[in-house]
């Protein structure tokens, strides 16, 4: 296991690389044959499908922004807190705002890297912004 001021501060570079547009930047942070998985879906197995993965976002939501709202550091898998904000105008957007918060649980490999990422977040919300966008005092946060 990382000592934890070193994991809190790759979980900062993380949540910069997601930031950044720079897809193979994100996919950096994961070992070679590492995988991010999204709400129980098909895995992302390697660097290249974490980079597919993560361009899909970042073209679909040219001004994303990602903060990191917490990293908890308790057992073996650290838990990787953040929101998510942007504008869906990538090719076919609806141009409607979106925020989600969600989280990953990283289990993390020899080499320091993330060897397997299990991400969550509400699907049903997500779907519910892409389509009509952020209501509420929570559009008014971002």
């Amino acid at each position: 296991m990382i000592e934890p001021t070193r994991l809190r501060e790759f979980a900062m570079r993380y949540t910069v690389a997601w930031s950044s547009q720079d897809a193979a930047r994100l996919a950096a942070h994961y070992s070679l044959n590492g995988s991010l998985t999204i709400n129980d879906g098909v895995p992302a197995l390697g660097r290249e499908a974490i980079k597919a993965a993560a361009q899909e976002f970042m073209t679909g939501f040219p001004d994303l922004q990602v903060v990191m709202d917490d990293l908890r550091i308790e057992g073996e898998y650290p838990e990787y807190r953040w929101t998510l904000s942007g504008t869906n105008n990538g090719p076919g957007g609806t141009g409607n705002r979106v925020c989600v918060s969600g989280f990953e649980m990283w289990k993390i490999g020899e080499d320091g890297l993330i060897a397997e990422s299990h991400g969550h977040f509400d699907s049903a919300d997500y779907q519910r912004q892409l389509q009509r966008g952020v209501t509420g005092t929570r559009a008014e946060s971002i």
